[in-house]
C-alpha cells in the first residue's frame, strides 16, 4: 500500500490506528541508532533513509536524481515491512540478522531479499532493528554499493 505523503509524520498520520505505534517505534529505533550522515525522507511512498546527494552526488544508479537508498519502512496490506539494502548486499550482515532474530522474536523470520515482514505487531524486534541499522555507516554503504550494486 502506498500513501501520498510528503513527510514521515504525514505518512504515519495516514496509517490505520493499529499501525501508527509500530511504525513510529520502528522509526524511533532507526533514528536513535542510524549512523550520522543518513537522511530521513520519503521515497517510493515509504519512509526512507538515504545517503543524500551532499555526501554521494552520483545518487542512485537507476535514477541519479534520487539519493542513494538504504532503508525503507512501510505499512503494507498484511504486514509492516522493513527494507534494508545492506542485508541484500552483504551476506555477513544478513547472516548476523538471521542468527540474532530468534533471540528477539517468538515468530519465524519472514524475509525476502531485503524485506523483513512483520505480521504480528506485538512481535516486532525494535531493539534488534536498532542494532541492525547501527552496523553500516554511509561511507561503508557507498563502498558496498559501488562494489556490488552500481552498474559500471
Amino acid at each position: 500500500m502506498q500513501y501520498e505523503a510528503n513527510s514521515p509524520e504525514e505518512y504515519i498520520n495516514q496509517l490505520p490506528e493499529e499501525r501508527k505505534e509500530p511504525i513510529s517505534r520502528i522509526r524511533k529505533a532507526i533514528k536513535q541508532n542510524i549512523p550520522a550522515g543518513f537522511q530521513e525522507t520519503m521515497g517510493y511512498g515509504m519512509i526512507a533513509y538515504v545517503v543524500p546527494h551532499s555526501i554521494y552526488p552520483d545518487g542512485y544508479h537507476c535514477d541519479s536524481k534520487l539519493p542513494l537508498p538504504f532503508i525503507n519502512i512501510a505499512s503494507q496490506k498484511n504486514f509492516i515491512a522493513l527494507y534494508h539494502m545492506g542485508m541484500y548486499a552483504q551476506k555477513e550482515l544478513l547472516d548476523w540478522f538471521v542468527g540474532e532474530y530468534p533471540k528477539f522474536c517468538k515468530t519465524k523470520l519472514d524475509m525476502g531479499k531485503s524485506c523483513v515482514r512483520f505480521k504480528k505487531m506485538d512481535d516486532i524486534p525494535y531493539e534488534l532493528i536498532g542494532q541492525l541499522v547501527s552496523k553500516v555507516t554511509p561511507k561503508a554503504w557507498i563502498q558496498v554499493y559501488e562494489n556490488n550494486l552500481k552498474k559500471k
